[in-house]
Order: C-alpha cells, then sequence, then structure tokens
C-alpha cells in the first residue's frame, strides 16, 4: 500500500474512533512499520519523509502499562502486588494486543516493507502487537489519557472480566518450563535476589533465567508467588524473543 492510498484508508479509521483528521500525521506513523522507511514512495506528504512506529510503540507501552495497572487496583481491592503483577503480565501479553490489532483492523492499515509483506508481516502477533501499543501512544498524544483510558477499558473489557473471575488461577512456571525446555532446550534457574520487611510481612525478589540470560523477575509475600510473577514476565519476554527470532529468520 502506498503512502497516498494508505492516508485515505487512515483518515477513514480515525473517522470510526471519532478521532480529528487533522491529528493523522501521527497515527500514519503509529501504522508505519521499520521496513517500510526505505522502499515506500514519500507520495504527497508534506514532510516528504515517513516516521517508523518504535516511538510510539515504546510511549504506548507505558500507557497500557499504566491503565492496566491503575484499573487492576481498582478492581481487586483485596489482591496483593503479586497477584495484581500476573494478571498486568497476562492483559499486556504480545497475544492479547494482536488480538485487539486484528479486531481492529490493523494488519490492513500497516506500511510494510516487501520483505515483511512477503513473509506475512500483517498477520504476525509480534508486529501487530508492537502496532497496537503505538495506537495507543498516538491517542495518548492526540487525545490525551481520559480518552486512550475508556478505549482501552472499552477494548479489554471482556480480557478484564476474565481475569477477575479466575485470579491466580494461572500456573505460570509451568508454562515456562514447557516453552523453555521447547525452544531453549534450558530449565528456567529461579534465584532469590532480596529479601526484606520484618518476619510477618517478609517480601520476596525472584528473578528467573534462562541459559544464563535474566528473563524475568517478581516479588511477593512468599517465594511461590515471587517465582510465579517472574515467571509470568519471564514467559512473555520469552514469546518476544521467539517472535523476533522468526521476524529475523
Amino acid at each position: 500500500m502506498l503512502p497516498d492510498s494508505h492516508d485515505v484508508q487512515v483518515r477513514r479509521f480515525l473517522e470510526a474512533l471519532g478521532v480529528e483528521i487533522e491529528k493523522i500525521d501521527v497515527f500514519r506513523a503509529a501504522l508505519t512499520h521499520g521496513s517500510c522507511l526505505n522502499e515506500c514512495s514519500t507520495g504527497t506528504h508534506g514532510s516528504g519523509q515517513l516516521e517508523a512506529n518504535e516511538r510510539l510503540e515504546f510511549l504506548g507501552d507505558a500507557v497500557l502499562g499504566l491503565i492496566m495497572a491503575h484499573h487492576l487496583y481498582a478492581r481487586l481491592p483485596g489482591h496483593h502486588e503479586g497477584q495484581l503483577s500476573k494478571a498486568k503480565a497476562h492483559l499486556v501479553s504480545a497475544e492479547i494486543l494482536a488480538r485487539h490489532a486484528r479486531r481492529l483492523g490493523l494488519g490492513e492499515l500497516l506500511l510494510l516493507g516487501r520483505g515483511e509483506e512477503l513473509t506475512g508481516g500483517r498477520t504476525r502477533d509480534s508486529i501487530l502487537a508492537n502496532t497496537m501499543e503505538a495506537v495507543i501512544g498516538a491517542w495518548f498524544l492526540t487525545e490525551g489519557l481520559a480518552k486512550v483510558q475508556q478505549f482501552v477499558l472499552d477494548l479489554w473489557a471482556e480480557d478484564f472480566e476474565q481475569e477477575i473471575l479466575k485470579p491466580g488461577d494461572t500456573d505460570y512456571k509451568s508454562l515456562l518450563q514447557e516453552l523453555s525446555q521447547k525452544v531453549k532446550q534450558e530449565l528456567p534457574v529461579y534465584t532469590v535476589e532480596n529479601i526484606h520487611g520484618p518476619d510477618h510481612n517478609r517480601m520476596y525478589e525472584i528473578s528467573v533465567s534462562l541459559a544464563g540470560q535474566e528473563y524475568g523477575r517478581g516479588t511477593g509475600r512468599n517465594k511461590k508467588e515471587a517465582a510465579q510473577t517472574a515467571a509470568a514476565q519471564a514467559l512473555t519476554s520469552l514469546k518476544k524473543d521467539i517472535s523476533k527470532f522468526g521476524e529475523e529468520e
């Protein structure tokens, strides 16, 4: 898709979302993959250049994390930090982000380089997840936190309810062990990094590594809880590594 025709599609997308068309530049960047920069025609854009979505992805990741943390904190007053961290890690996983990107049709709106186009980049979870974060970053820049928060809460409504109905049920340690053995032929190694607090209110900090590289870190009121939180984070990191490796191939 060339940038000129891309603008038409992006304008329709913004109209559907209720965003002012004048703010198209930021969303155009959010929907531009880095592989496109040296290949796509600049068309009639005023700047004459395209901007990739990495910076907006970085911003959107932080905004999404804040929204998730705030909502979980408010909805689950009886849950401690470890449980909240596990829930948040699941809700911001690449799998869920990619699913919502598909719901919004972001794959069809992406500007991709020829190589990514030919290797199925429009349907790849990692690219779609990053694009979803970039769109959230663009929305935050143009519309502010209140509007992007409502957008996220509406889009993630079913995911929140499932997480709230079954808090703490997921055995992230088992899932991590299964995946790490499959792709790295390695078992996760858990290390107690810190123990602090009085005897009646101990807090444990545990890291988890694969082949000598740290993949996650978590805290909890006991070692089991801290390890589960670390495993949840490590599982997300490992899945991202797998996706990136696939892209490089």
